[in-house]
């Protein structure tokens, strides 16, 4: 090909690779990758909290039977989260999330009217192993929130807009607790039990 005609393709190539480099799109596929990869985190923690509730709740009924309508409780805000967490949905697992801490709490309180219950081994190590999930809970919630912000925010910026328009890209949701008072995770410290 001759050199004079082949300027032009040269240039034509070099304007398209700088126009597709400037319009964002490899930098939009890499934030929306990041904030699904971090919402599969969400789900994760949620059902490791759920399957550590049997166990607390059969070691808290062993001493305190006859609280049946906390563990009704705690089983039907279990059952509505497992529902949850396959659907993927945010807001329903934030809604079903909710529900869960409240019960965990009543159930969690129930402790303090049992001297025996607070110095059991099992339970302690359950209280020990919820609170590390409540943590990770915490931080995978944080983790996808840090990544959805950083992927929204970036599809608003010109001319990444228009990029993320012709690609049907529009902003994720937060996962985001119902109510002001659901913010906080449950207190499940104890006091530890004396040692002789």
């Amino acid at each position: 090909m001759n050199p004079i005609r082949r300027a032009p393709v040269l240039a034509l190539a070099f304007g398209l690779a700088v126009t597709a480099s400037g319009c964002g799109y490899n930098q939009i596929q890499v934030l929306d990758e990041a904030a699904a990869n971090a919402k599969q985190q969400i789900p994760v923690q949620l059902q490791r909290r759920a399957d550590l509730i049997p166990n607390l709740v059969s070691t808290v009924q062993g001493f305190a039977s006859h609280e049946t309508e906390v563990f009704t409780a705690v089983a039907d805000a279990r059952a509505k989260l497992a529902g949850a967490i396959p659907t993927g949905d945010l807001s329903q697992m934030a809604a079903a999330s909710q529900q869960m801490n409240g019960a965990l709490g009543r159930l969690l309180a129930i402790s303090e009217s049992y001297p025996q219950l607070k110095s059991n081994e099992n339970f302690l190590q359950l209280q020990d192993q919820l609170e590390g999930t409540e943590n990770r809970i915490a931080v995978a919630r944080t983790d996808y929130n840090g990544a959805v912000n950083a992927y929204n925010t970036y599809i608003r910026k010109f001319p990444q807009v228009l990029t993320a328009k012709v690609m049907g890209m529009k902003p994720r949701e937060y996962f985001e607790l119902q109510d002001a008072s659901a913010a906080v995770a449950p207190k499940v410290s104890f006091p530890s039990a004396k040692k002789p």
